[in-house]
């Protein structure tokens, strides 16, 4: 099929689109406030009487508001609506008004025009040619853009009080046909971005215009588009000229060149676009790599996020370029690629430490809440910033005021989720937050003060004050109006608070404990045992008469622990502390010991480690005060723990499964079964 073939079904798919539903027009007046378009309160005065009519443009019952509304066409404008649909080719414009106008008196003055109400006094003085009313339009929006909020309002206001806009409107909807392609979508991006009603007739007309000349587009004139329907409400006209933009992407990709505009219209195919539109997209990216410029990599990953389409092969390029540069890039855009990481769940470890030092090593450049933000980001990705947070935590023992109660709040559960050792500073650090904490005590809510008590207690620091403070009667009396959604989540707060008071007994000024009217109910529901698992550790222990195996057992009514084996200890010599409580469990004679088997997803640790994260560095403290002893000291932990930790990637099939968990549960087996073959050839 040729391309001219292909370009007719599309803009003939195209028109049945946009036709298939003839609507009614009701004929009625409205007044409509500028308020609707967030501008201040304030009626347009001027209002045009309508009549009945039919018209393909919307399919919703709409009336007219001067000509800001896609109602009944007044008659002054019915010579426009026979020109929307001529050919953008075949202009009947004098000549004289198609020839380059950059140069004339009117495009002089209009440069130096520093606001939409100075362009339209410059247009109430000419007559703009059709050039002229698109870049009087674009001018306008670009004026307001280095604008404060408040003068931006202002402005608007100002602008659509203006007598002059409505006839600069009218003069563009009379020459829509007439445009070109790059004019006619910069026009309808500045009235976009101006705030002209999206359900406006003029912006209904330029729509349609598009959709029906969407061959005629060029790539900077549908990377224009793309932009400006990025910033559109859905209506039919907005989905059929999406719809038509992505045939033609299709159609055209192979001759695309130019980088910023894959991008754009990427964006605007979004995640609705199909799996092998992506796929397509994907390659034609990959074979521009070479092109790709620092902004491009970044956006790239912005684009990709946007799509929710995860190509690590283009983010890998992309990485490696940002890493390399890291020193270019501003806050914001730093800021974003991490949230689209995020975003993609692509985790780069080289590329998460390089962000890491960097801000560390330039601490003092960033606001405060500049680095807050990246440490929150940092956590939700699972990441460790070690230099980072080594840092900050300097930042905050020399000055713990400077942190505002939301500042605080995030440092404190971004701390105990990566379970980063402070290692010397820890114990000063925690204790500055704490000073920190206090005077906003009488001032928090009842469910911040139990965030900060919680992630307080998975740090392992008790503070009196932020405790009693939760304890009281009076501020456990409003947890009882907690929405039913929110429940689960503050009782198992409360529940580990709990725990940490009653295993750890830190030293108070008073006992404290947690009621059981805020503890709901403490048991966990028990999944069904683990069949690979069960399976394995039953043939490990095949041939081991004097090991025990429990599957399933619940601990202090909170922990769950996949399998526990008790076996006896490998020489009589070592004993477990006496007097350790294993809730459910009976606890093992003196002469054994117990091994706690956990299964956690990656999600437990740290990416790129097996340091495990707050909720299970905390269950793994707790196990050791209960009596549980270390089986194997991973290399990876800085801390021994002494619970077995087994990761799904480790255990992929049976065989490696069975060895790692002998290798770990019997590790005298291991060492005596070499000894032997030592003495046999020394021997």
């Amino acid at each position: 099929m040729s391309v001219r073939v292909t370009e007719e079904v599309v803009r003939w798919s195209l028109r049945y689109c946009s036709r298939r539903s003839p609507v009614q027009l009701r004929s009625f007046l409205l007044t409509t406030s500028i308020k609707d378009r967030s501008f201040p309160s304030q009626q347009f005065a001027h209002i045009w009487g309508t009549r009945q009519s039919q018209t393909c443009l919307d399919r919703s019952p709409v009336s007219s508001v001067r000509f800001y509304s896609r109602g009944g066409i007044h008659s002054q404008d019915l010579e426009a609506k026979e020109h929307v649909s001529s050919p953008m080719g075949q202009s009947s414009l004098p000549a004289e008004i198609q020839s380059d106008e950059r140069s004339s008196p009117f495009s002089d003055h209009l440069r130096h025009c520093g606001s939409p109400s100075d362009v339209l006094d410059l247009a109430s003085q000419y007559s703009p040619t059709v050039r002229q009313v698109s870049n009087s339009l674009t001018h306008m929006w670009s004026t307001t853009k280095k604008m404060s909020d408040d003068q931006r309002r202002h402005e608007l206001q100002l602008m659509f009080e203006h007598p002059e806009f409505d006839k600069l409107l009218q003069k563009a909807m009379k020459r829509v046909g007439h445009m070109r392609s790059d004019d006619l979508a910069y026009s309808l991006l500045g009235m976009v971005k101006l705030g002209v009603p999206q359900g406006s007739r003029v912006v209904q007309t330029f729509l349609r215009t598009c959709q029906e000349n969407l061959n005629d587009f060029d790539e900077k004139g549908l990377s224009i588009l793309a932009s400006c329907l990025e910033h559109m409400e859905g209506n039919a006209n907005v989905s059929a000229l999406k719809e038509g933009m992505r045939l033609v992407v299709e159609a055209r990709l192979p001759r695309i060149k130019n980088v910023m505009a894959l991008q754009t219209m990427m964006r605007l195919l979004g995640k609705d676009a199909p799996l092998d539109l992506k796929r397509k997209l994907e390659r034609k990216a990959l074979s521009m790599t070479d092109q790709f410029s620092l902004p491009n990599t970044q956006y790239m990953i912005f684009t990709m996020a946007t799509m929710g389409f995860y190509s690590k092969p283009l983010l890998d390029v992309c990485s490696k370029t940002i890493k390399e540069n890291l020193h270019g890039i501003p806050f914001n855009r730093l800021y974003k690629v991490l949230q689209s990481c995020r975003e993609l769940h692509y985790r780069d470890l080289d590329l998460l430490t390089g962000i890491s030092e960097y801000i560390a090593s330039i601490m003092d450049i960033w606001t405060k809440k500049q680095v807050v933000l990246f440490l929150s980001v940092f956590d939700n990705l699972a990441f460790c910033p070690a230099a980072l947070m080594e840092a900050f935590a300097k930042k905050v023992i020399a000055n713990p005021d400077a942190l505002t109660l939301k500042d605080l709040l995030c440092v404190l559960k971004v701390y105990s989720s990566l379970n980063y050792d402070l290692q010397h500073q820890r114990q000063q650090f925690l204790e500055s937050l704490s000073r920190a904490l206090d005077p906003y005590l009488p001032k928090m809510s009842g469910f911040e003060l139990l965030k900060a008590v919680y992630h307080l207690c998975l740090l392992g620091h008790f503070p009196s004050a932020p405790l009693e403070q939760l304890l009281q009667s009076t501020t456990l009396e409003k947890f009882s109006t907690t929405a039913p959604k929110f429940v689960p989540n503050q009782e198992r707060m409360f529940q580990t608070v709990n725990l940490c008071l009653g295993l750890e007994r830190p030293p108070l000024p008073q006992p404290v404990s947690v009621p059981p009217s805020v503890l709901g109910d403490p048991v966990p529901s028990s999944p069904p045992v683990n069949p690979w698992l069960s399976q394995d550790l039953r043939s490990v222990l095949g041939a081991q008469a004097d090991s025990m195996l429990q599957e399933m057992v619940v601990v202090e009514n909170f922990y769950l622990i996949d399998a526990v084996i008790t076996k006896p200890l490998p020489n009589q010599t070592s004993v477990t502390e006496a007097g350790s409580r294993a809730g459910e469990e009976c606890p093992p004679a003196e002469s054994s010991q117990r091994i706690a088997v956990i299964c956690t997803p990656h999600s437990g640790f740290c990416h790129g480690t097996s340091n495990p994260r707050g909720p299970l560095a905390v269950k793994i403290r707790h196990l050791k005060i209960l009596g549980y002893n270390p089986v194997l000291r991973w290399q990876a932990l800085h801390d021994p723990n002494p619970v077995l930790q087994i990761t799904e990637q480790e255990l992929q099939s049976e065989e490696k499964r069975t060895d790692f968990l002998r290798a770990r549960i019997y590790p005298e087996h291991l060492s005596s079964d070499t000894q032997p073959k030592g003495d046999h050839r020394g021997s």
